[in-house]
């Protein structure tokens, strides 16, 4: 690797990194907001949408908004759904806490997956099945099904619902071709403003300037700047080391939940998180679950 590629992919390392590592705190940013989920949402659409058309008008990208219809419905599925997607793990949240509804939430990459498989003719090999079961064991490990109270059942629901939502965002962008990242987020975030905008809770907006501080770092921070970072990063990386990365978001919000609100993991959703981690990885590698067989050869 030359000099030059292995500062990019360095660069690429360090964005990525920053990156997920900054989406791991929003849960706290939502909390500490004091909004409703609905509010939150509201508000991270109308603060990101602004910091991503000024990035864009920035660097000239806007005349590229000549869209054709397909392109346009294509990124409005997407920015319902990724919109809904926010509002569910808000609720999520909510209903457990930071940490379990991250954890519950990383199963997304398998839905993609089987709707691959089931709407594009993909194959689904025994191996990636195999992985995909190991995956949801992790999650009935993690939630503690058996034991488990109402309001953490509840959210790990509304967690699995995020992560199916989030799963029409993916297949939707994977469709759509000749649209620059930057604004496809701008167009999702303003999706959210006016479908969320009927049902934005007036009489629950903050009255002091802390809370609002909070809900523009929603906006701001997650929505506006982990974007550019995150799309800066993607093309300078291979795919082994964007799944590996991928894992500092969900890291990053443990230790933040434990930091500020003293939550700690209990055995079994840290080794449910393990064993979701390890499948995702798996997955995505194209790792082997068993040993391949060998051929036998003529002496």
């Amino acid at each position: 690797m030359g000099g030059v590629e292995a500062a990019e992919r360095r660069s690429g390392i360090l964005q990525l990194a920053l990156g997920m590592a900054v989406v791991g705190t929003v849960g706290v940013f939502m909390e500490e907001s004091g909004q409703g989920p609905i509010n939150a949402v509201f508000f991270r659409c109308v603060f990101g949408a602004l910091v991503l058309l000024a990035f864009c008008a920035a660097r000239g990208w806007l005349r590229d908004l000549r869209l054709a219809p397909r392109q346009w419905a294509l990124i409005l599925f997407g920015g319902v759904c990724i919109v809904l997607n926010w509002v569910a793990f808000f609720a999520a949240i909510r209903h457990s806490s930071i940490a379990f509804a991250t954890i519950v939430y990383h199963v997304q990459p398998f839905w993609v997956v089987l709707a691959g498989s089931v709407l594009f003719g993909e194959r689904l090999s025994g191996r990636k099945l195999g992985w995909i079961a190991i995956a949801f064991a992790g999650l009935a490990l993690a939630t503690g099904i058996e034991g488990a109270e109402p309001g953490r059942l509840l959210g790990a629901g509304l967690a699995v619902l995020a992560s199916l939502l989030y799963t029409g965002t993916v297949l939707s962008t994977k469709a759509l071709r000749g649209v620059r990242p930057h604004l496809t987020a701008m167009i999702h975030a303003a999706t959210g403003i006016v479908l969320l905008a009927p049902f934005v809770g007036i009489a629950d907006l903050p009255a002091s300037p802390g809370p609002w501080g909070w809900l523009a770092g929603l906006g701001v921070v997650h929505t506006g700047l982990v974007y550019v970072l995150m799309y800066a990063a993607y093309p300078k990386l291979p795919t082994p080391v964007i799944a590996v990365l991928a894992f500092v978001y969900p890291a990053s919000a443990i230790l933040a939940d434990w930091l500020v609100y003293g939550h700690r993991l209990g055995l079994g959703q840290a080794a449910g998180m393990a064993l979701i981690a390890l499948s995702s990885l798996a997955v995505t590698l194209g790792w082997r679950l068993w040993p391949a067989r060998r051929v036998a050869t003529a002496g």
